[in-house]
């Protein structure tokens, strides 16, 4: 049992050191590999995914974000992070903004926050009414189940979760930081301000719509290198697949038909200055 214990403290020990720029670059690296391999499966079986990334303000959802779409095409990955609704949009189903985003054969889609805006930032700032919010909450996994996954779509959520040490400290840096403070929206104040309504409403979301067809999976962010390594590799063990073979690719030689001087064509036009 010692033994144990001593070896699970180990493992703590070693996991609250920051990863190495170079170790967390190498094993980025690979994990983006895998994604690409992902990629061509998707494609190639048709499949339609959705990834949902929720949670605090600050928890770092859109640098996971990009490390899982900086390698891979946006025509397969698709992200769409929604800007507040219109007057016309607020008119509809609620739901009906979002469907017109739902992926098509060969698509992941990631929703940089999604419907459980309605059980977050709506719930706690007061944009919709209590009826509107348990409403939500009471039919939200009947839509996930017979609108999303009984329809063949893969749904995936994530919900990264920041301490409040480390929200504070982030919110403290894009403040002080002019490379950062177009970060700072006017929802960011009001939720530092409003910690535990966010918690509770947090709680009260897991226990409605964490199902057995459409389960959270929680990250910790604390540290965003491991946050954004956990959840890539977590999202690649969702969705079973596996490295098709491709065809071996050859460059053509560039035909000498119709050759002329392509360079002189356009000597005289406007380049930018080469500064750097």
């Amino acid at each position: 049992m010692a033994d144990k214990e001593h070896g699970e403290n180990g493992k703590d020990k070693e996991k609250s050191k920051k990863l190495k720029a170079k170790q967390y670059e190498k094993e980025l690296r690979r994990l983006q590999g895998k994604l690409c391999v992902l990629q061509e499966w998707v494609k190639a079986k048709g499949l339609r995914v959705i990834v949902v990334f929720e949670g605090r303000d600050a928890a770092g959802k859109g640098g996971t974000i990009k490390a899982i779409t900086e390698r891979v095409s946006p025509r397969v990955f698709r992200l769409i992070a929604l800007p507040a609704p219109s007057d016309r949009e607020k008119s509809q189903m609620y739901m009906q903004r979002y469907m017109a985003h739902f992926p098509a054969a060969g698509e992941i889609v990631i929703f940089d926050r999604s419907w459980y805006n309605r059980a977050g930032v709506e719930q706690v700032m007061g944009f919709c009414t209590d009826d509107q919010y348990e409403r939500f909450l009471e039919l939200c996994p009947a839509f996930e189940r017979h609108m999303v996954t009984d329809g063949g779509i893969i749904l995936i959520k994530f919900w990264l979760e920041v301490s409040n040490k480390e929200q504070q400290r982030r919110f403290e840096a894009r403040i002080d930081d002019p490379l950062r403070q177009w970060k700072l929206s006017n929802m960011d104040l009001p939720s530092r301000e409003k910690w535990y309504q966010y918690s509770r409403a947090r709680d009260a979301m897991l226990k409605a719509t964490d199902t057995k067809h459409a389960p959270w999976y929680i990250v910790r962010s604390d540290d965003k290198k491991r946050a954004r390594l956990n959840a890539i590799s977590h999202l690649l063990k969702q969705i079973p697949h596996k490295k098709l073979d491709r065809p071996k690719v050859k460059l053509p030689n560039r035909s000498k038909k119709h050759a002329y001087d392509d360079e002189a064509s356009i000597a005289k036009r406007r380049f930018v200055p080469e500064v750097y």
